[in-house]
């Protein structure tokens, strides 16, 4: 597993989670960069699982985030362990999830709904707007595919962008834009990782 940079101290925590309080999102960043390591610890307890360790990082990753946002000082809790408790809940969901998705379920079962309160299912998420498949014509693919070419075929990177921009494996829903603003790069940057990852999926349906 790769390297991560060393844990800040308890007075730089302090000082970067008022300068994040205040605005300053290379504060957010810092906070995000400095916790990797709590990541990789927590997800230790799981390495003798099928579960890719690099997926878990990704997965862990997207709690520690959640923490950072969340992270209420005033409770006088280290955000550290506030961050491992958030962290850990991260991948039991997605674990939980794998396992539930291990059934045959059909692509078009309802996984929620988008920011309209319209209904939205899987296919939506590979389904191109301008397809020119007749309508008569349904699939027979499960959504236990999906998700194995979402694992299989994708950079851990891709992976991520999807997971967090369709609420996949029970997580939160996240616009480009607030995913940019997450990871650290700029929205036309996820626009196209996001791109790049359904076209990889759309030609297995």
């Amino acid at each position: 597993m790769k390297a991560f940079p060393n844990p800040l101290t308890p007075a730089e925590e302090k000082k970067y989670i008022q300068r994040y309080t205040e605005g300053d999102l290379e504060a957010k960043h810092i906070l995000i960069e400095r916790n990797l390591r709590l990541v990789a610890h927590v997800i230790r307890k799981y390495q003798n699982t099928s579960e890719d360790p690099e997926d878990l990082i990704s997965i862990g990753t997207i709690g520690l985030i959640k923490a950072v946002i969340t992270f209420d000082p005033e409770k006088g809790n280290r955000l550290a362990a506030y961050a491992s408790r958030c962290v850990e809940n991260e991948v039991l969901m997605y674990l939980r999830a794998r396992k539930k998705c291990s059934h045959e379920i059909s692509l078009y079962e309802p996984i929620g709904t988008d920011r309209e309160g319209n209904e939205v299912n899987l296919y939506d998420i590979i389904e191109s707007t301008e397809t020119d498949i007749p309508e008569r014509i349904h699939l027979k693919d499960n959504i236990q595919k999906l998700y194995e070419k979402l694992e299989n075929e994708l950079s851990p990177r891709e992976k991520l962008v999807l997971k967090m921009r369709y609420g996949l494996y029970q997580g939160e829903e996240y616009t480009q834009r607030e995913i940019a603003a997450q990871l650290g790069i700029s929205r036309s940057y996820v626009s196209r990782i996001e791109k790049s990852a359904i076209g990889k999926l759309r030609q297995y349906f």
